[in-house]
């Protein structure tokens, strides 16, 4: 069985949410038939969409610095629970010898396979600014439908509220945003943000949600076992 490293910290709930997903979906009938996790939960990575965005320093020496860490403490392969810091991933995969799963690639891989061709993508800012789901998503042609200002900064509300731990209850707005890309033709809609499976869990909000976390602990689970 292979060791996940997890660089977390982008923000610590997200991390959270992955490790128990992992840890759920693994078929395991007592502790050590669980994978083994290392997580870096780096608080001192600096903000993602405030750099892309020209706000804020540059979190590419600490994304380096966890993956480098979880490799020399014997991670086999990374995952990343932050769609945000994909922007850097060549960064983060250059700099280690392990493979490092590429969370935005599998999300589309994962679409494409259930022959959906137009979704709608709620993210961070900097997430859409960096096209960081666009380049990928081209190669396997399926469209991305994307809020419009107003909605996007709802959005950004949302995400940064579960990041301050926050209350959230805008569900009215939210829904506003899920039916305007409904309009749009985005029967399916991308979590892209990995604080948003979290929002929609605590505004009670159910949908054709695809959740890139879910994706990527699937992955996770089947490259270890």
């Amino acid at each position: 069985m292979k060791t996940v490293g997890i660089i977390g910290g982008m923000g610590p709930l997200a991390t959270i949410d992955l490790f128990n997903k992992i840890v759920t979906m693994t078929n395991a009938k007592c502790d050590n038939d669980h994978i083994h996790i290392l997580i870096d939960n780096n608080t001192k990575i600096p903000d993602r969409t405030s750099f892309i965005l020209g706000n804020g320093e540059n979190p590419t020496y600490e994304l380096e610095k966890s993956a480098k860490h979880l490799e020399e403490i014997g991670a086999d392969f990374l995952v990343i629970p932050c769609n945000t810091a994909h922007y850097f991933y060549n960064n983060i995969k250059n700099g280690v010898n392990i493979e490092v799963i590429n969370m935005i690639e599998e999300t589309a891989k994962s679409i494409a396979s259930s022959g959906i061709k137009k979704v709608g993508l709620l993210s961070t800012t900097g997430t859409i600014k960096a096209k960081v789901y666009d380049s990928i998503f081209e190669k396997y042609d399926i469209e991305l439908i994307k809020p419009n200002e107003y909605g996007q900064s709802v959005i950004m509300d949302l995400i940064y509220g579960i990041k301050e731990g926050r209350e959230v209850s805008d569900k009215k707005n939210m829904m506003d945003i899920l039916n305007y890309l409904k309009e749009q033709g985005a029967f399916y809609i991308i979590l892209g943000c990995t604080e948003l499976p979290i929002a929609v869990k605590m505004l009670e909000i159910e949908g054709n949600f695809i959740d890139p976390t879910s994706i990527l602990a699937r992955v996770a689970v089947s490259k270890a076992i």
